[in-house]
């Protein structure tokens, strides 16, 4: 974590790179070639990494203060793959 990211969270604040990934997923609810794309050129990211990124601040309780609805549906998308994959494996 680095140096700026410590401070935020001290300070109860997301910092910027986090809530511009909350933004960017909010508007591009969707996976898509587009998005990867999207990814890319807006953030600066693979999309690997954005979705890596994207995982830790699903459980991160100042993301789920920032933006309660979002990551509450990305929990539930997240769970939702875990059982498929669960069931799959019986």
């Amino acid at each position: 974590m680095s140096n700026a990211q410590l401070d935020h969270q001290r300070q109860g604040t997301l910092d910027e790179r986090s809530r511009a990934l909350l933004a960017f997923e909010a508007e591009w609810p969707k996976h898509t070639a587009d998005k990867e794309e999207a990814v890319r050129e807006r953030l600066g990211l693979e999309p690997a990494r954005y979705y890596q990124l994207l995982g830790r601040l699903v459980d991160d309780p100042l993301a789920q203060a920032h933006a309660p609805m979002l990551v509450g549906r990305l929990r539930r998308l997240r769970e939702a793959r875990a059982a498929r994959r669960a069931r799959l494996l019986r």
